[in-house]
């Protein structure tokens, strides 16, 4: 009998190795993997790729759940379409509690009640909505967290009289389709430090018109300070909410910032201590958050809103979690974690265009690029802003936790 040729058993070979590893792929999916789970967010690059690296992967090996990301900017309209769609994503992740109330109260967000200990978050967090007709449940948890209320810079430490004039200030709006949100941050901090938390809920619950002289007076105080109508707030229009400052210049931005200042030597101090007018309330922190929220209650994703709230999952950012651990990363990372937990006893609350409903916060967003351009429009703007706010009112139904803590 003739032997085979050396070719014919190299080919031989690899065709058994390949059907060998194609068997046992085919196996171990079907015994190793028990389900799956979509997952709608609108992280994306850098943001994206360490969450999956971080949580999602820990979580698919654990568990052997796969997760089925969807990313979108346009996350308000793409939730929304696929909701009317009857196909909603398993578990979503919003930017504030605002949008959520009203698919709660719609009844279209499940309890996360005995999914996880909602005493290891502030009330703000994680808080306890009456729906009318549903009772008291927790309906989202955080995901990340933010700290705003902050002025970073380089240098000398900018005082009121430093800090005056647009000329010092980093200015972007710039954001595709959340393209406004920064100049929405400041004139909502404005009004939380020369008003105060009380005042500052009642508008942010719409019991306080946009006309009311304390609002007016938060954006007049902005427009000075950006130069509203001047050749600096035209270019803040098209720059981007996180393009480098230039050297001496201040920037009111969130935590998100701390790594690009940090390693430019900065610091930041709390926007109390700049903004002009600050009342006897100030010192409050704004702050904000991405809320995980269930819209199909399958075992699988179930076990993932359990793992976000677990205290030793390695969340990106900053937890809001009182039971995970201290970050240990040292410096300005652990005190704005401590901030963010309520660990300094300082007073909390959520920007306020989160907690507005969504199209209340994008007409908040399209008016304050308007205003940078025509300040001379904004009373028109903020009676528009009055007339949308109760026609799109849920004043009726629950009111949201806007501050805590203090």
């Amino acid at each position: 009998m003739r032997r085979p040729r050396p070719r014919t058993l190299l080919v031989l070979a690899v065709c058994l190795a390949l059907l060998g590893t194609t068997v046992y792929a085919g196996v171990r999916w079907a015994q190793a993997w028990k389900g799956s789970v979509t997952l709608l967010a609108n992280w994306s690059g850098t943001e994206r790729e360490q969450f999956e690296e971080n949580v999602i992967r820990p979580f698919e090996d654990e568990y052997r759940i796969d997760v089925v990301y969807q990313g979108s900017s346009a996350l308000s309209q793409v939730l929304a379409a696929d909701i009317a769609a009857g196909n909603p994503p398993d578990v979503a992740v919003l930017p504030g509690p605002g949008e959520l109330l009203s698919y709660a109260v719609d009844g279209r967000l499940h309890p996360l009640d005995g999914l996880f200990d909602r005493r290891h978050y502030d009330g703000i967090w994680a808080p306890e909505v009456t729906v009318p007709g549903s009772g008291g449940h927790t309906y989202w948890l955080p995901v990340k967290t933010g700290l705003k209320s902050m002025v970073w810079y380089a240098g000398d430490r900018p005082t009121a009289r430093s800090a005056a004039g647009p000329e010092r200030w980093c200015l972007g709006m710039e954001s595709g389709a959340t393209s406004g949100w920064p100049g929405t941050d400041w004139v909502e901090d404005i009004l939380l430090q020369q008003a105060g938390p009380r005042v500052y809920a009642d508008w942010a619950n719409g019991r306080l018109p946009w006309t009311d002289p304390a609002v007016r007076k938060a954006w007049a105080t902005w427009g000075e300070m950006a130069g509203a109508g001047g050749s600096r707030a035209e270019e803040a229009l098209t720059a981007g909410f996180g393009a480098d400052c230039a050297p001496g210049r201040l920037e009111h931005q969130g935590s998100f910032r701390a790594g690009h200042w940090q390693r430019a030597g900065g610091d930041y101090v709390h926007f109390a201590d700049i903004v002009p007018d600050a009342g006897p309330r100030a010192g409050a922190w704004e702050v904000s958050g991405d809320l995980a929220a269930l819209l199909n209650p399958t075992p699988e994703a179930e076990q993932l809103i359990r793992y976000l709230a677990d205290p030793g999952t390695a969340l990106p950012q900053h937890t809001a979690n009182k039971a995970a651990p201290d970050g240990g990363r040292g410096g300005t990372a652990d005190e704005i974690g401590r901030i963010l937990r309520g660990g300094t006893g300082g007073t909390r609350c959520w920007d306020a265009s989160d907690v507005m409903p969504r199209a209340t916060r994008d007409a908040f967003h399209q008016a304050v690029l308007r205003y940078l351009v025509e300040p001379e429009s904004l009373d028109e703007l903020l009676t528009e802003l009055d007339d949308l706010e109760d026609a799109d009112s849920v004043s009726t139904g629950p009111e949201l936790p806007v501050c805590g803590g203090g």
